[in-house]
C-alpha cells in the first residue's frame, strides 16, 4: 500500500441492479466515492511507498498474516472481513451477528479506553486525550474511513469538546450533526448499508439510552440494547436482506459478549504476543461452532421489500411506542403487534405478473398468478460464479415463501443448477421434470425431494392451477436433454405465453404437426438465442409479438445467434443480457411490461 503504479486500460462504469429489489453496486460504489473501473492492459510500479503512515500499515498486514486465524485479525482490526469463509459470514449475517465484525463503537471504546488507562497511570492530564484522539484518526485510516469508525471517532472528538468547553449539547445533537456532515461530504453515503445501519442504531440507542441505563445488571442492559437495535434495525433487514431472524436478540446476548470481552480484546493481545495465537485459533473456532449451530436454529421470517412510506409509518409507531409505554407488557405486545401487520399485509400480491429473472446465461422465470400461486420454472445455475442465487433473493424480496410448482425443463445446470439451494429456501409444494431418463443432476435434486417428502412429476401434460392452466407440448422422448425441454404454453388474463427451455427446430416441427398452435403475445425463446432454435417456420406459426431472450452478457457460446435476432425482428425483443430481468405485469387485462436494466 501507498506504492503508485501507472494503469493502461479501458474505463468503464458500474452497472445498476439487474434484478428488481436486489443491491444495486453502481450506488454502492458512488457510496464510497467510486465512479468508474479499469480493465487494466497494464499496470507499471511508478514508485515505492514514502508515506509513514501506509509503512505502518504494511507491517501490520504482515505481522497479521504471519498469525494463525489471520482472517479474523483482518476483520477485527480492519474491519476487513473479505477473508472470512462465505459460508461462515453468511451465517453470521443470518445470526443477525455479522455488526460485531465491522469496526464501530465498541472497538472505539475498548482501545480509547486501554489507551487512556495506561496513560492516566502515568500522569493524569487532558493531553491525554489528545493523544487519544490522534490515535483514533490514525485507526480511521488503518480502516479505510468506513461510516461506523467515522461515526464513533467523531462522536468521541465532539464529546470530548463538548465536556471541556461544557457547551451542553446534546449526544443525539451531537450523532445528528455528524451524520449531516458526512453527508454534505458524500451524499452517496445513503446508499451504504453500513451507514443506515450505524446512524439509525446509535441514533435510537442514544435517544432510549434511560431505557437501557435503569437496568440493573449487565445481561439485562445488554439484551434491552439488543432489543432496541433489532426493532430499529427491521426495516433495513428486510429491505436489504428480505428476511429476519427472530433469534437475533437472544444471538446478541450470546455472541457480544463473548467478542466484546473475550475475542476482540484477546485479538489486540495476539497482534503484540502472535505466539499466543493457537489460543486464539480455540478461541475462533468455539465462535464458528456458536454461529453454525444457532443458523440452523434460526427462526426466519421472510418479508416483502418495503416502500418509504412504510418505513416512515413504522418508526414513527416505534419511535411513540418507546416513548410512550414503559412497562414492558405493553411494549413488546404492541411491537409484535406491529410486525405482525407488516408480515400480513406486505406479502399478499393481488395481480398476475411473469418475471424473466436475470440469471446470466441461464433460465429463471417466475409467475405470480392473482390467485397467490407461484410457479417457478427453472432456476438457472451458472459454475463458480453463483450469480443465480439472485433468483432466491428475489423471490425473498416479494416475500415469497412457498413455490408451489417448480418446473424444470431440463437437466442442464444452467436451468436447474439452483433446485437444491432453492428447495433448501422455501417451501416447495411440487416438481415437475421433463420427458426422459433422469441425468446425474436430476438425481442429486431427487434425493433431497424424497427426503424431505416433497412430490416429483415427470412428462406430464398439463397442470390445473385454480383457474389457470399450464399445457406441456412436448412430450415426445429424444436422445438429448435439450430436446426433451419441457414446452409450456399458457394463457393469463387473456395473454398467451410460451416457454421453450432449450428446445430445438427439431421439437418445434412436432409441436407444429401435433398442435394448432394459436397467436402467442410472449415468447420465451428457446436455447438462449441459439441458431438451433427459433425456426422461421416456427415463428411464422405462433406469430408472437414479444419476444424474451435470457442469455448472459458477453456469453462465450455467442449467443444470440444474429440469424435469429433477424427471424424475431418483427417482434419486440428483449434481452436479459442488454434490459436486465423482464416483468410483464397484468392488471385489468392490460400488459405492462418493466426492464430492470443494467
Amino acid at each position: 500500500m501507498g506504492d503508485k503504479i501507472k494503469v493502461k486500460g479501458e474505463l468503464s462504469s458500474f452497472g445498476n441492479n439487474t434484478i428488481f429489489n436486489l443491491f444495486n453496486y453502481k450506488k454502492y460504489m458512488l457510496s464510497k466515492n467510486t465512479y468508474y473501473k479499469i480493465n487494466a492492459d497494464s499496470i507499471i510500479k511508478i514508485s515505492n511507498n514514502k508515506n509513514i503512515f501506509y509503512s505502518i500499515k504494511n507491517k501490520l498486514i504482515k505481522r497479521i498474516s504471519k498469525i494463525k486465524r489471520s482472517e479474523y485479525l483482518y476483520a477485527f482490526i480492519f474491519g476487513d472481513t473479505t477473508n472470512i469463509d462465505e459460508y461462515i459470514l453468511s451465517s453470521y449475517r443470518g445470526n443477525g451477528i455479522s455488526h460485531l465484525f465491522s469496526v464501530s463503537g465498541m472497538h472505539i471504546t475498548l482501545i480509547s479506553t486501554i489507551i487512556l488507562t495506561i496513560l492516566n497511570k502515568l500522569k493524569k492530564s487532558s493531553i491525554n486525550y489528545i493523544i487519544v484522539i490522534l490515535f483514533l484518526l490514525f485507526y480511521m485510516f488503518l480502516t479505510n474511513f468506513t461510516p461506523s469508525i467515522i461515526r464513533a471517532t467523531f462522536l468521541f472528538i465532539l464529546l470530548f469538546i463538548n465536556k471541556v468547553l461544557k457547551l451542553n449539547i446534546s449526544t443525539f445533537r451531537i450523532l445528528l450533526f455528524i451524520l449531516f456532515s458526512s453527508l454534505f461530504f458524500n451524499p452517496y453515503s445513503i446508499y451504504n448499508t453500513g451507514f443506515i445501519f450505524s446512524y439509525t442504531v446509535s441514533g435510537y440507542l442514544i435517544l432510549f439510552s434511560d431505557l437501557i441505563n435503569k437496568r440493573k445488571n449487565y445481561i439485562s442492559k445488554l439484551f434491552m440494547t439488543s432489543f432496541i437495535a433489532f426493532i430499529v434495525s427491521i426495516p433495513i433487514m428486510i429491505n436489504n436482506y428480505f428476511s429476519i431472524n427472530l433469534l437475533t436478540i437472544i444471538n446478541n446476548l450470546i455472541f457480544v459478549p463473548l467478542v466484546s470481552i473475550i475475542i476482540f480484546p484477546f485479538s489486540i493481545v495476539v497482534l503484540l504476543i502472535p505466539h499466543l495465537d493457537y489460543i486464539y485459533g480455540f478461541m475462533i473456532n468455539i465462535l464458528e461452532f456458536l454461529t453454525k449451530f444457532m443458523i440452523n436454529m434460526k427462526l426466519e421470517l421472510i418479508l416483502k421489500k418495503v416502500n418509504i412510506l412504510v418505513i416512515i409509518i413504522y418508526y414513527i409507531v416505534i419511535s411513540c411506542v418507546l416513548y410512550k409505554f414503559k412497562k414492558k407488557k405493553y411494549r413488546y405486545t404492541i411491537i409484535l403487534i406491529i410486525i405482525l401487520i407488516i408480515h400480513t399485509n406486505i406479502n399478499f400480491i393481488s395481480k398476475s405478473f411473469i418475471t424473466f429473472i436475470d440469471v446470466g446465461q441461464g433460465d429463471s422465470t417466475f409467475i405470480h398468478l392473482g390467485s397467490n400461486k407461484d410457479v417457478l420454472i427453472d432456476t438457472g445455475g451458472i459454475y463458480n460464479y453463483d450469480l443465480s442465487k439472485n433468483t432466491i433473493s428475489y423471490l425473498k424480496s416479494l416475500g415469497i415463501k412457498n413455490i408451489d410448482y417448480l418446473i424444470l425443463t431440463h437437466g442442464d445446470y444452467d436451468h436447474m443448477g439452483e433446485a437444491i439451494n432453492l428447495v433448501n429456501n422455501f417451501k416447495v409444494e411440487k416438481v415437475i421434470f421433463n420427458c426422459g431418463p433422469y441425468n446425474d443432476l436430476e438425481k442429486e435434486l431427487i434425493k433431497v425431494l424424497d427426503k424431505k417428502k416433497i412430490k416429483y412429476y415427470s412428462c406430464i401434460k398439463e397442470l390445473n392451477i385454480d383457474k389457470n392452466k399450464l399445457y406441456f407440448l412436448q412430450t415426445k422422448e429424444y436422445d438429448n436433454e435439450n430436446d426433451n425441454s419441457n414446452v409450456i404454453y399458457t394463457e393469463l388474463d387473456g395473454y398467451k405465453f410460451m416457454f421453450m427451455g432449450d428446445a430445438s427446430s427439431t421439437t418445434e416441427k412436432e409441436i407444429m404437426s401435433k398442435y394448432n398452435l394459436p397467436t402467442i403475445d410472449v415468447l420465451k425463446a428457446g436455447h438462449h438465442g441459439s441458431r438451433t432454435s427459433s425456426s422461421k417456420e416456427f415463428i411464422n406459426e405462433i406469430n408472437h409479438k414479444y419476444s424474451i431472450i435470457s442469455v448472459g452478457k458477453n456469453n462465450r457460446y455467442g449467443h444470440p445467434n444474429k440469424e435469429v435476432l433477424d427471424t424475431l425482428e418483427d417482434s419486440k425483443i428483449y434481452r436479459t443480457d442488454i434490459d436486465g430481468s423482464i416483468m410483464f405485469k397484468i392488471k385489468n387485462n392490460k400488459l405492462r411490461i418493466e426492464t430492470c436494466s443494467p
